[in-house]
Protein backbone atom coordinates (compact mmCIF):
# COMPACT_ATOMS: atom_id res chain seq x y z
CA UNK A 1 0.00 0.00 0.00
CA UNK A 2 2.54 2.55 0.46
CA UNK A 3 4.85 1.42 -2.31
CA UNK A 4 1.81 2.21 -4.21
CA UNK A 5 1.57 5.64 -3.13
CA UNK A 6 4.92 6.37 -3.57
CA UNK A 7 4.80 5.07 -6.79
CA UNK A 8 1.71 7.20 -7.61
CA UNK A 9 3.16 10.65 -6.08
CA UNK A 10 6.34 10.00 -8.15
CA UNK A 11 4.45 9.76 -11.59
CA UNK A 12 2.62 13.08 -10.67
CA UNK A 13 5.57 14.88 -9.57
CA UNK A 14 7.15 13.81 -13.18
CA UNK A 15 4.10 14.93 -14.73
CA UNK A 16 3.96 18.45 -12.85
CA UNK A 17 7.80 19.36 -12.77
CA UNK A 18 8.30 19.04 -16.91
CA UNK A 19 6.39 22.50 -17.77
CA UNK A 20 7.78 24.81 -15.00
CA UNK A 21 11.60 23.57 -15.92
CA UNK A 22 10.55 24.20 -19.46
CA UNK A 23 9.19 27.83 -18.71
CA UNK A 24 12.06 28.88 -16.95
CA UNK A 25 14.56 27.54 -19.77
CA UNK A 26 11.95 29.91 -22.13
CA UNK A 27 12.66 32.83 -20.20
CA UNK A 28 16.70 32.36 -20.37
CA UNK A 29 16.88 31.81 -24.00
CA UNK A 30 14.48 34.40 -25.14
CA UNK A 31 15.21 37.55 -23.31
CA UNK A 32 19.21 38.36 -22.17
CA UNK A 33 20.65 38.12 -18.52
CA UNK A 34 20.87 41.36 -17.41
CA UNK A 35 24.41 41.39 -18.02
CA UNK A 36 23.92 40.63 -21.56
CA UNK A 37 21.74 43.52 -21.53
CA UNK A 38 24.30 45.95 -20.20
CA UNK A 39 26.88 45.07 -22.24
CA UNK A 40 24.73 45.75 -25.32
CA UNK A 41 24.11 49.35 -23.67
CA UNK A 42 27.65 50.05 -23.43
CA UNK A 43 28.81 48.89 -27.07
CA UNK A 44 26.22 51.90 -28.37
CA UNK A 45 27.89 54.49 -30.51
CA UNK A 46 28.42 57.23 -28.11
CA UNK A 47 30.90 60.01 -28.00
CA UNK A 48 33.64 59.03 -25.40
CA UNK A 49 36.53 61.18 -23.54
CA UNK A 50 38.91 59.55 -25.44
CA UNK A 51 36.95 59.47 -29.00
CA UNK A 52 37.84 61.31 -31.68
CA UNK A 53 34.84 63.62 -33.06
CA UNK A 54 34.63 65.38 -36.43
CA UNK A 55 36.11 68.73 -36.30
CA UNK A 56 33.42 71.58 -37.86
CA UNK A 57 34.01 73.24 -40.94
CA UNK A 58 35.35 76.71 -39.81
CA UNK A 59 34.36 79.09 -42.80
CA UNK A 60 37.03 80.70 -45.27
CA UNK A 61 37.16 84.09 -44.49
CA UNK A 62 36.37 86.59 -47.32
CA UNK A 63 39.75 88.61 -48.60
CA UNK A 64 40.05 91.63 -46.60
CA UNK A 65 40.26 94.83 -47.71
CA UNK A 66 44.06 96.65 -47.21
CA UNK A 67 43.59 98.21 -43.37
CA UNK A 68 44.40 101.91 -43.03
CA UNK A 69 47.03 102.76 -40.84
CA UNK A 70 46.31 103.94 -37.10
CA UNK A 71 46.45 107.20 -37.00
CA UNK A 72 44.90 108.33 -40.58
CA UNK A 73 40.69 109.50 -39.87
CA UNK A 74 37.99 107.73 -40.19
CA UNK A 75 36.68 107.25 -43.43
CA UNK A 76 39.43 108.66 -45.35
CA UNK A 77 42.01 106.84 -47.61
CA UNK A 78 45.68 105.79 -47.18
CA UNK A 79 48.11 105.86 -49.86
CA UNK A 80 47.42 102.00 -50.49
CA UNK A 81 43.69 102.27 -50.96
CA UNK A 82 44.15 105.21 -53.20
CA UNK A 83 46.95 103.12 -55.60
CA UNK A 84 44.81 99.87 -55.73
CA UNK A 85 41.46 102.08 -56.94
CA UNK A 86 42.96 104.61 -59.41
CA UNK A 87 42.95 103.16 -63.07
CA UNK A 88 44.86 106.73 -64.22
CA UNK A 89 47.69 108.31 -61.85
CA UNK A 90 49.74 111.15 -63.79
CA UNK A 91 50.00 114.75 -63.27
CA UNK A 92 49.77 117.35 -66.27
CA UNK A 93 48.43 120.67 -67.17
CA UNK A 94 44.25 121.32 -67.92
CA UNK A 95 44.05 122.73 -71.77
CA UNK A 96 40.92 122.61 -72.29
CA UNK A 97 37.31 122.45 -69.89
CA UNK A 98 34.19 121.75 -71.83
CA UNK A 99 30.30 121.32 -70.93
CA UNK A 100 28.21 118.67 -72.57
CA UNK A 101 24.43 119.40 -72.19
CA UNK A 102 22.47 116.16 -71.50
CA UNK A 103 20.97 114.53 -74.79
CA UNK A 104 19.20 111.52 -76.03
CA UNK A 105 22.13 109.55 -75.53
CA UNK A 106 23.37 110.87 -72.53
CA UNK A 107 20.67 111.47 -69.67
CA UNK A 108 23.34 113.94 -67.94
CA UNK A 109 25.02 116.69 -67.91
CA UNK A 110 28.98 116.27 -68.10
CA UNK A 111 32.19 118.06 -68.02
CA UNK A 112 35.18 117.01 -69.76
CA UNK A 113 38.67 118.06 -68.72
CA UNK A 114 41.96 117.94 -70.94
CA UNK A 115 45.39 117.49 -69.49
CA UNK A 116 48.35 117.31 -71.17
CA UNK A 117 50.54 114.56 -69.29
CA UNK A 118 54.00 115.61 -67.98
CA UNK A 119 54.50 112.95 -65.73
CA UNK A 120 52.94 109.07 -65.00
CA UNK A 121 52.78 106.65 -62.81
CA UNK A 122 49.70 104.71 -64.26
CA UNK A 123 47.27 104.74 -67.29
CA UNK A 124 48.61 107.52 -69.46
CA UNK A 125 52.43 108.39 -70.84
CA UNK A 126 54.12 111.76 -70.65
CA UNK A 127 52.87 113.77 -73.51
CA UNK A 128 49.71 112.29 -74.04
CA UNK A 129 46.39 114.64 -74.50
CA UNK A 130 44.10 112.64 -71.70
CA UNK A 131 40.80 113.80 -71.82
CA UNK A 132 38.25 112.81 -69.47
CA UNK A 133 34.35 113.31 -67.88
CA UNK A 134 32.80 113.51 -65.38
CA UNK A 135 29.28 114.20 -63.98
CA UNK A 136 28.13 118.14 -63.55
CA UNK A 137 26.97 117.28 -60.12
CA UNK A 138 30.71 116.54 -59.48
CA UNK A 139 31.85 120.20 -60.64
CA UNK A 140 29.09 121.74 -58.77
CA UNK A 141 30.23 119.57 -56.01
CA UNK A 142 33.85 121.33 -55.82
CA UNK A 143 35.63 118.49 -58.09
CA UNK A 144 36.57 121.76 -60.72
CA UNK A 145 39.70 122.09 -62.86
CA UNK A 146 40.30 125.77 -64.61
CA UNK A 147 43.01 125.92 -68.00
CA UNK A 148 46.21 126.23 -66.84
CA UNK A 149 46.34 124.58 -63.58
CA UNK A 150 48.72 122.36 -62.75
CA UNK A 151 47.69 118.74 -61.22
CA UNK A 152 48.57 115.37 -60.09
CA UNK A 153 45.24 112.97 -59.85
CA UNK A 154 44.22 109.64 -58.97
CA UNK A 155 40.90 108.79 -61.35
CA UNK A 156 38.96 105.58 -61.10
CA UNK A 157 38.61 103.38 -64.47
CA UNK A 158 35.87 104.72 -66.22
CA UNK A 159 32.10 103.25 -65.80
CA UNK A 160 30.10 102.69 -68.21
CA UNK A 161 29.06 105.83 -68.83
CA UNK A 162 32.74 106.93 -69.37
CA UNK A 163 32.96 109.02 -66.65
CA UNK A 164 35.39 109.31 -63.51
CA UNK A 165 36.45 111.47 -60.82
CA UNK A 166 39.32 111.50 -58.04
CA UNK A 167 39.95 108.28 -55.82
CA UNK A 168 39.20 109.82 -53.07
CA UNK A 169 38.39 113.39 -53.01
CA UNK A 170 40.38 115.45 -52.26
CA UNK A 171 42.81 112.95 -51.33
CA UNK A 172 43.51 111.75 -54.42
CA UNK A 173 44.22 115.25 -56.17
CA UNK A 174 47.31 117.15 -55.59
CA UNK A 175 48.85 120.24 -56.58
CA UNK A 176 51.71 121.13 -58.29
CA UNK A 177 54.55 123.88 -57.39
CA UNK A 178 56.21 125.95 -60.36
CA UNK A 179 58.52 123.33 -60.21
CA UNK A 180 56.87 120.50 -60.84
CA UNK A 181 57.09 118.80 -56.57
CA UNK A 182 53.91 117.60 -55.42
CA UNK A 183 52.26 119.55 -53.02
CA UNK A 184 50.47 117.90 -49.82
CA UNK A 185 47.64 120.06 -47.97
CA UNK A 186 47.15 119.08 -44.65
CA UNK A 187 44.34 116.44 -45.01
CA UNK A 188 46.66 114.54 -46.92
CA UNK A 189 49.56 114.92 -44.67
CA UNK A 190 47.41 113.46 -41.82
CA UNK A 191 46.41 110.59 -44.20
CA UNK A 192 49.85 109.50 -45.40
CA UNK A 193 51.77 110.92 -41.99
CA UNK A 194 52.79 107.14 -41.66
CA UNK A 195 54.01 106.17 -45.03
CA UNK A 196 57.71 105.66 -45.42
CA UNK A 197 57.88 108.11 -47.85
CA UNK A 198 55.47 110.63 -47.66
CA UNK A 199 55.52 110.85 -43.94
CA UNK A 200 55.83 114.56 -42.53
CA UNK A 201 56.64 116.00 -45.76
CA UNK A 202 54.55 118.78 -47.23
CA UNK A 203 56.22 118.94 -50.85
CA UNK A 204 58.15 115.79 -52.36
CA UNK A 205 59.21 115.64 -56.04
CA UNK A 206 57.40 113.16 -58.68
CA UNK A 207 60.33 110.24 -58.05
CA UNK A 208 59.87 110.23 -54.34
CA UNK A 209 55.84 110.19 -54.57
CA UNK A 210 56.02 107.94 -57.77
CA UNK A 211 58.43 105.68 -55.46
CA UNK A 212 55.65 106.02 -52.16
CA UNK A 213 52.83 104.91 -54.92
CA UNK A 214 54.51 101.91 -55.76
CA UNK A 215 55.52 100.92 -52.08
CA UNK A 216 52.28 101.32 -51.09
CA UNK A 217 50.55 99.16 -53.96
CA UNK A 218 53.39 96.99 -53.46
CA UNK A 219 54.06 96.28 -57.22
CA UNK A 220 56.77 97.28 -59.49
CA UNK A 221 55.40 100.31 -61.70
CA UNK A 222 57.31 101.63 -63.96
CA UNK A 223 56.67 105.46 -63.82
CA UNK A 224 57.51 107.50 -66.28
CA UNK A 225 58.64 111.45 -66.30
CA UNK A 226 58.60 113.98 -69.37
CA UNK A 227 61.98 114.50 -70.54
Amino acid sequence: MLGSTCSCLLALSLVILPPAVLHGQSDRVGSPPDSARDLTVDLAPTPSHGAQLPRPQIPIEPTRPRPVPPGVPPGTFALPQLAEAAGMIFSGTVTGVVRHAATSGQAMETVSITFHVENAIRGAAPGDEVTVRQWIGLWSGGQRYRIGERTLLFLYPPSKLGLTSCVGWPLGRFNLDPQGRVLLSAQQLSAFRRDPVLGGKSRVSFRDFALAVRQAAGEEWVSTKKR
